[in-house]
């Protein structure tokens, strides 16, 4: 009895935890990529699909939607009447229901990553006051790899078929982030993945094709416009795939 109630004492402030993380953290989206009306119609006839992402995803979005406009009704986690950016594994975990919300899903595209590995000195004054140099580490490969593990618990027991979204790529000369993490959260993803079934829609490979010519600015993990239309085609064809099954 006493180890049942020390495991729901550990539980609970493993949430604190969480929540506190989350709330102490400011997101960032491209202002490019958050304007204009959110608002969509929603079909009852169609599946519902749900994606879960950063900024990244916040920029194909709206595309997506368009993609598969007839086929599917496409949301994302909301702020308001804004995109919500989902940041990393442990704003994940703490917000992973409010996320999810009381609807029924078809399909779940997600990811996270470009957060976890990202890291951040408060006395830095830059946009997410990212310092590579003088920083302290997001989540570490071990936190993230566990992290995932009851993220996909939970998408699981939606009954929604799963696509995990490996994470982009980190460009040359970005401020808070090493060029090569990027390939080693997602081979802590794919491990993870592949222990629990999903398939993966492989972005990182997508954009590290781009070869930079869709980056809105040197060291920049955001895309232009084109670039968001590659990821939007790709990301629209795994769903249709996984819809079509």
């Amino acid at each position: 009895m006493k180890k049942m109630q020390l495991a729901v004492v550990f539980a609970a402030i493993f949430c604190l935890l969480c929540t506190l993380h989350a709330a102490d953290k400011k997101t960032y989206t491209p202002p490019s990529d958050a304007k204009g009306d959110w608002s969509f119609v929603a079909d009852p006839s169609l599946p519902n699909v749900l994606l879960i992402g950063d900024s990244i995803s916040i920029g194909y979005t709206r595309l997506v939607r368009e993609d598969l406009k007839g086929r599917a009704n496409v949301y994302r986690p909301m702020r308001g009447k804004g995109p919500e950016n989902c940041g990393d594994t442990l704003m994940g975990l703490a917000r992973i229901d409010t996320l999810l919300g009381d609807r029924k899903w078809d399909v779940i595209h997600f990811n996270w990553g470009l957060w976890d590995l990202c890291y951040r000195n408060p006395l830095v004054k830059n946009q997410g006051n990212r310092d590579k140099v003088g920083g302290k580490l997001s989540v570490s490969p071990d936190d993230y790899e566990k992290n995932l593990e009851k993220l996909v618990a939970r998408l699981k027991s939606t009954g929604a078929k799963l696509i995990w979204a490996s994470t982009t790529v980190v460009p040359e000369g970005e401020d808070g982030r090493f060029v090569g993490d990027d390939e080693k959260y997602n081979a802590v993803a794919a491990k993870v993945m592949e222990r629990n079934g999903v398939v993966t829609d492989d972005l990182f490979s997508l954009t590290k094709g781009f070869g930079g010519k869709f980056s809105v600015g040197p060291g920049n993990v955001h895309y232009t416009s084109e670039g968001s239309d590659a990821l939007a085609a790709q990301v629209s064809a795994s769903i249709a795939k996984a819809l079509s099954h």
